[in-house]
C-alpha cells in the first residue's frame, strides 16, 4: 500500500507544547503513520495510508488550539 504525505500549514503554534498538542490530535486519525511539525514554518507533514480528509485533518488541528490554513499534497 502506497502512503500518503500531505503537507498543512497551520498558524498560532509558538512553542514545543503547541507542537505536542498538534502531533498528538493529527496521529488520532485513522490511517496516520507519522507527524511531523516544522514550528518556524508553521508547516505540518502528515505521512498516512491512504488521503486524509481536510475536514478530520481541520477539526483535529481545531481540537489541539490551532488554525489550518491551506495544505498541499
Amino acid at each position: 500500500m502506497m502512503a500518503v504525505r500531505t503537507t498543512y500549514t497551520v498558524t498560532g503554534m509558538t512553542c514545543g507544547h503547541c507542537v505536542k498538542a498538534v502531533t498528538e490530535e493529527v496521529s488520532k486519525l485513522a490511517g496516520v503513520q507519522e507527524v511531523n511539525v516544522d514550528l518556524e514554518s508553521g508547516q505540518v507533514t502528515v505521512l498516512s495510508h491512504q488521503p486524509l480528509s481536510e475536514e478530520d485533518v481541520r477539526a483535529a488541528i481545531d481540537e489541539a488550539g490551532y488554525e489550518l490554513v491551506g495544505a498541499t499534497g
